[in-house]
């Protein structure tokens, strides 16, 4: 009986190695390299952020206020990656570049109770994005063999989360009286006004690809790549107005959704370095409390009527990246 087992054993491990060495194996790339650094150089376009609020007495009307931030601006960083066999992760780091938005800040306001629906106080500024940071953390998952997809084609759900803090001064401002009733000429307002700091926090799960262009175009290394996610959003403002007496400030807390995509190329310059050109938008939108603190007036007060924060960003941005 011994002997029997004996005999099974080997049979059973002979025909498991016959079996492993059947198999075909999966591909390797030998060029690969598990890590890359890239550069990167953003530019936002047709890009805001802005929240509003509505009135917490009669007549309700919503908005009572609204306030809009361009953040048309250049920004720049880099992104780590790590590579491994099933499975990548990934780090990006921006910050702003200091300068004037090349659009105009604006503040509307509907603050006559008889006539809620006339906007009746309007105001424009010039308005610079201070030094501002943005960064990402993500994991993504090869499954393109496990669904049956040609190795051209490569599918990764990728899970993560982005941080954005940016922050604004608005100086050098008009404001106007446009309701129909009033000629009370324009009232200027030089200096700084406004400074409003903005942070998000964005926890988004998605789908990226990747897929080889150059089964089509005859040029090597060149690749489509792209990203649809959705992501759960817990936003945080701070508004202060300079040209109040004291310390007058407005605290927004909300929470929301987003969504964000993006579509770009990268170019194998070489076997070790990359070019890339991507186009981004993201929409952001959440509700919440508004809270007005004003210790000359003596007012601490917070409501949810009207109160909304919202931003889309639009961008494009060029990156050099480098295999190691």
């Amino acid at each position: 009986m011994r002997r029997i087992l004996y005999l099974l054993i080997i049979a059973l491990t002979v025909g498991h190695t016959a079996i492993l060495s059947a198999a075909p194996a999966e591909p390797q790339d030998s060029s690969a390299k598990p890590w890359s650094a890239e550069l990167k150089v953003k530019r936002f376009f047709s890009s805001h952020t802005s929240y509003e609020f509505g009135n917490p007495d009669p007549p309700y009307q919503a908005p009572l206020s609204r306030l809009e931030f361009p953040m048309n601006t250049w920004w720049v960083g880099g992104e780590f990656k790590r590579r491994f066999p099933r499975f990548s992760v990934g780090l990006e780091v921006l910050g702003s570049i200091p300068m004037e938005s090349d659009l105009v800040f604006k503040d509307s306001d509907w603050s006559t109770d008889a006539y809620p629906d006339v906007k009746d106080i309007y105001s424009e500024a010039q308005c610079r994005v201070e030094p501002s940071y943005m960064v990402r953390g993500d994991v993504d998952l090869k499954i393109a063999d496990w669904v049956g997809l040609p190795v051209w084609f490569d599918l990764r759900p990728v899970v993560g989360v982005r941080w954005q803090n940016l922050n604004f001064l608005v100086h050098n401002g008009v404001q106007v009286y446009p309701a129909p009733w009033d000629n009370t000429p324009p009232d200027p307002y030089p200096g700084d006004c406004i400074r409003f700091e903005q942070t998000y926090w964005q926890y988004f799960l998605g789908l990226r690809m990747s897929y080889d262009l150059g089964r089509h175009v005859r040029v090597s290394r060149l690749k489509l790549q792209g990203q649809l996610d959705w992501a759960n959003i817990q936003g945080d403002n701070k508004d202060r107005h300079l040209l109040r007496p004291g310390n007058r400030w407005t605290y927004e807390k909300t929470s929301g959704t987003a969504w964000h995509a993006s579509l770009g190329i990268k170019y194998g310059l070489t076997k070790n370095i990359n070019a890339g050109l991507e186009m981004e938008y993201l929409r952001i939108h959440t509700t919440g409390s508004h809270q007005w603190v004003h210790d000359v007036e003596n007012v601490n007060r917070s409501w949810v009527n009207g109160v909304s924060v919202w931003s889309e960003q639009i961008s494009f941005t060029l990156g050099f990246e480098y295999k190691f």
